[in-house]
């Protein structure tokens, strides 16, 4: 058992709340134990510049942004006012990567799609809760111009999920918090398709290397926990 009384294979308490703010078409309150995000999904009629200036240009886009309330974690972390950090960059690259590896930009047309992702508390796996709450955001976001959008060719190819995996005290674990990150020898996050198929896998070994084994051990653990996710995913959606 884990310090919170977790299998390894267990993930943390998933919690999803669509359609939490007015505004933006696409929005989900989504916590995973103590890590709470609030994801915004957006439309935009345009492209960027860079992209319109593509002969491509009947190619729709999709990005994200991603930022850490201060208030987020302890101690408080300062405000990205002027200049994104390194890290918030890295994460939200990943996230923008990821999900658009669902899009259809052909059948999206010349529009762009933001989504946003707020941490609004920090325990461990915000980039992997952003890209599978993401997911759901963008989903109501496309929902929220289907008139628009081509009949026969849908813009959504497949679904996506993400979570984090890891070796602590030389056990595989699954859905990692803070306190197991922290301390883990092994520090892996992986993005796979509701078809089954690996988007990204970043893997770090934080102590000493892992074997073969150990890594499809741990790639066993995050299908496992991906498909748990997928099926919440759907739930939330029909809901």
């Amino acid at each position: 058992m884990r310090h919170d009384g977790r299998r390894p294979d267990e993930l943390r308490p998933i919690k999803i709340q669509r359609h939490f703010t007015k505004v933006a078409p696409g929005s989900v309150l989504i916590s995973a134990g103590d890590t709470t995000l609030l994801i915004t999904a957006s439309v935009d009629e345009t492209l960027p510049p860079w992209k319109a200036a593509d002969p491509a240009a009947q190619k729709g886009w999709l990005t994200a942004e991603y930022c850490m309330l201060p208030g987020s974690t302890s101690p408080r972390k300062r405000r990205e006012r002027e200049k994104t950090d390194g890290r918030s960059t890295e994460i939200q690259r990943l996230i923008g990567r990821s999900l658009r590896a669902c899009v259809d930009f052909v059948a999206l047309g010349p529009r762009t799609i933001t989504i946003d992702v707020e941490v609004l508390q920090a325990d461990g796996g915000t980039r992997t809760l952003g890209i599978t709450g993401g997911y759901i955001a963008l989903c109501d976001a496309i929902a929220s111009i289907q008139e628009k959008l081509p009949a026969d060719r849908p813009v959504l190819t497949t679904s996506i999920a993400a979570v984090s995996v890891g070796i602590a005290n030389g056990t595989p674990v699954l859905d990692l918090d803070y306190i197991e990150d922290s301390q883990a020898e092994v520090d892996l996050n992986v993005v796979m398709t509701g078809q089954g198929h690996f988007i990204e896998i970043q893997g770090t070994a934080e102590g000493r290397a892992f074997s073969r084994q150990q890594l499809d051990q741990q790639l066993a653990l995050a299908e496992g926990g991906i498909r748990q996710l997928l099926a919440l995913q759907q739930a939330a959606i029909k809901g």
